[in-house]
């Protein structure tokens, strides 16, 4: 724990605004036992700035920092002062100052600074204090890694994340199901341009890959095998892979998971004449014919004289849409019937293969090029030959613009918007397509020799457990209705990661893609496995709390094994032994704190985030006696990932809100203890308002479930409020996206309204 904190003033940041010299003495004349060093320092953003603390550091006399100035979103890296020196940023710019409005509603000026700012700023060093006596500098639990990253899955996205892998210098165990490499792209013809002018379809030269994989020598290559089981954690996962009759172990330290895809079930076709007509076909029956130099009528073998190509029909899903929203709220009302009766029981979900016909509502721009790129097939078979492309939606996007203007641009190839609204077949096997709001305006008919419709991608793990993970939560990746069966992750942050901490995704399985993006996806894989290796050895977290030294840690010695932390712990990093005492996979946490938030004991902590230390900081709130004078207090207990940046976004933009609250940041709301608004609200505080990610389909969790968590243990903190006679209105919890910078001083704003109708707490003055 820190026992000699130096306090730096940033006089650049915050003066006229705060009365430096003043808030310098308080602090003095409060914390002398444990503050020998405070300062007012013009530019701590500064070399000198930098030098001033270093040589109080190097000194000797301190050994905690508490840096007052901007938000600690700002310079992160030049206020690190080594390993061993806690630091503690207070923002005292964009949550105090640049946010900061009188109660009145003007806003502070250059002379009178309202003494509601002063004290505001006072709690928030405080804070600090009290925060940095409850801390810990952290010490790294260094895991030896297995330099050898597994890729599974040997097709185009396989082969690219082994090669980068290699090409960076680490081993790699390649385990590919059938006897030969290659997937789906040894199966086709030609992938979009991937080098100017991207005019023209390109040869895949699969083979060189290929052959470049064969003769590395850090590549070991399992084809005709599975993967039965990975079991352990980053740095040491043990991969049991079937090879032939015999079983194969080989210890790795991260897997990049690349399996690819699988054709959509054609029963979904159905309603557009696929299964009634025998010229009607898939794009990937037309890729395989292209392949194989025979692009002909199934009908009877003719070269086709006109290809329609019908991107997107919507209109004829409804039935299955209604089925499927049907089928959903069945399985939701089976999964909350289950949670009620298994309430503490860790529940193992059968494995389930997702419905395919989910994934072809919609148009993506991989089934656009498709068709772009198969219409040339159509023109290059036969130079007479036309091409029709009927589209609800065109999506072409970047450089792909250029291959679609291409396609615009031949005389034998026609794009039209429209809707199929009829199909028939002539006596001569040639279909007759009715298309409706289509750019001519009136409805009309096209006679077709071949009618082709895109082919569904249904990822692998949709369709069987391929990882077969040796976790309580179950062998396969969770699944997330809003991703259709693709392997989890948070697209917009972390476009490679999964719910299982070591286990990346690239290539179809990830999300429907061409090959060019299959390639710089696995590369992205190949380098976020390698962080992982690398991140093992040195004792941090990889994501999202990358470089954390902290991990959580136990007083086992109080523990009732209740086994909460291990059932809620979104990312398998507890487990427990016969006893039901947690038992740690350091390397699969990611410092979220949900363990620590959902302990009722409260026996789990970090170094440097615990309860004890949350605890003293909302003590150090200067509570006024009278809400008539000093107004209320609320506590704002804010995501550090989302809600605490629109918060510091939101005062960058020059908005206000009340002066009645103080902010703390936390790791996660799934790491919010109830005790925390049990002791704020029995203190006197008039209010707590949780400001967290969004949870439920669309979640943009960093910890994937914490805000839900939070949400269901609110519950059990108004039967607390309802025991202490505290109105439950006076706790809240509101979704905040990083983007709400706009709307988040209103959400508070509103809240303050709401407990100034409510009035003072009953334990105010107590």
């Amino acid at each position: 724990m820190a026992e000699k904190i130096g306090v730096y003033f940033d006089k650049s940041s915050l003066e006229p605004y705060l009365d430096l010299e003043s808030l310098s003495e308080k602090i003095q004349n409060k914390w002398s036992s444990v503050c020998p060093v405070v300062r007012i320092v013009d530019q701590l953003a500064s070399e000198q700035g930098h030098s001033t603390v270093k040589q109080d550091i190097d000194a000797g006399e301190i050994d905690a920092v508490s840096i007052c100035g901007t938000s600690p979103r700002k310079d992160q890296e030049f206020f690190d002062f080594g390993q061993g020196v806690s630091m503690d940023r207070v923002n005292l710019r964009e949550l105090c100052i640049w946010a900061y409005r009188n109660p009145d509603g003007s806003l502070p000026g250059d002379k009178d600074q309202p003494l509601d700012l002063q004290g505001m700023a006072q709690d928030y060093i405080n804070m600090s204090m009290n925060k940095l006596q409850r801390s810990e500098v952290p010490e790294p639990e260094v895991l030896e890694s297995v330099k050898k990253v597994l890729v599974l899955g040997g097709g185009w996205s396989g082969i690219n994340a082994a090669l980068s892998t290699a090409g960076a210098g680490y081993e790699v165990i390649l385990v590919e199901k059938q006897k030969q490499l290659g997937g789906h792209a040894a199966q086709m013809y030609k992938t979009f341009p991937l080098k100017p002018p991207y005019t023209q379809a390109q040869e895949i030269n699969l083979q060189e890959r290929i052959e470049a994989v064969n003769q590395h020598p850090k590549i070991t290559v399992y084809t005709g095998s599975t993967l039965q089981s990975l079991e352990g954690q980053p740095g040491n996962f043990t991969a049991n892979i079937q090879v032939g009759s015999e079983q194969q172990q080989e210890s790795v330290g991260a897997a990049v998971i690349a399996t690819g895809w699988e054709e959509q079930d054609t029963s979904y076709l159905e309603p557009m004449g696929y299964g009634k007509h025998k010229n009607v076909i898939t794009t990937w029956q037309l890729e395989q014919m292209a392949q194989k130099g025979e692009i002909v009528r199934p009908s009877d073998g003719a070269k086709p004289q006109s290809v329609a190509f019908v991107l997107g029909f919507s209109h004829v899903l409804e039935d299955f849409a209604r089925q499927e929203e049907e089928e959903k709220a069945r399985l939701e009302e089976e999964r909350k019937k289950r949670e009620e009766e298994e309430e503490d029981e860790a529940i193992e979900e059968p494995f389930q293969k997702t419905e395919s016909y989910r994934h072809l509502p919609y148009t993506t721009e991989l089934t656009t090029m498709t068709a772009l790129k198969q219409a040339r097939y159509i023109r290059e078979n036969d130079e007479s030959a036309l091409s029709y492309i009927i589209y609800e939606h065109m999506t072409a996007s970047g450089l792909n613009e250029h291959y679609y203007k291409a396609a615009q641009d031949d005389p034998g190839i026609m794009l039209t918007k429209g809707m199929i609204s009829s199909l028939e077949e002539s006596p001569q096997d040639r279909l007759v397509l009715g298309v409706e709001d289509n750019l001519i305006g009136e409805p009309v008919e096209l006679e077709a020799d071949l009618l082709v419709l895109p082919t569904g991608l249904v990822p692998t793990t949709a369709l069987d457990p391929v990882v077969q993970l040796a976790y309580r939560q179950g062998k396969a990746f969770p699944e997330l209705e809003l991703f259709d069966g693709f392997a989890d992750s948070n697209y917009i942050c972390f476009p490679y990661e999964t719910r299982r901490t070591g286990i990346y995704t690239a290539g179809c399985v990830h999300q429907p893609m061409s090959l060019a993006k299959s390639e710089r996806d696995a590369q992205g894989a190949a380098l976020k496995a390698i962080q992982c290796l690398e991140s093992v050895n040195r004792g941090v977290s990889v994501h999202p709390r990358s470089g954390d030294l902290t991990y959580p840690k136990f007083n086992f010695v109080r523990c009732t094994q209740c086994r909460r932390c291990t059932i809620e712990c979104p990312f398998g990093a507890l487990e427990e032994d016969a006893d039901g005492t947690p038992k740690p996979n350091i390397a699969r946490c990611r410092r979220c704190g949900t363990c620590m938030g959902c302990c009722p004991e409260r026996v789990i902590y970090f170094d440097n985030y615990s309860v004890g230390q949350i605890g003293a900081m909302i003590s150090s709130i200067d509570v006024p006696e009278e809400m008539e004078e000093g107004g209320p207090r609320i506590l704002i207990l804010a995501c550090e990932n989302d809600a605490y940046p629109a918060l510091d976004m939101a005062a960058q933009q020059g908005k206000k809100w009340s002066p009645y609250v103080r902010i703390i940041p936390v790791r996660c709301l799934g790491s919010v203890n109830t005790i925390w608004i049990a002791d704020a609200m029995s203190k006197g505080n008039d209010g707590c308002l949780l400001l967290g990610c969004k949870y439920g389909e669309d979640y943009q969790c960093h910890f994937m479930k914490g805000s839900e968590l939070c949400q269901s243990r609110m519950q059990n903190i108004g039967e607390t409020l309802d025991k202490l006679g505290i109105e439950t209105e006076r706790v809240r919890q509101e979704e905040a996206a990083i983007d709400d910078y706009e709307r988040i001083p209103q959400i508070i704003d509103n809240f303050v309204d709401e407990i100034f109708k409510l009035g003072p707490n009953p334990f105010k003055g107590f």
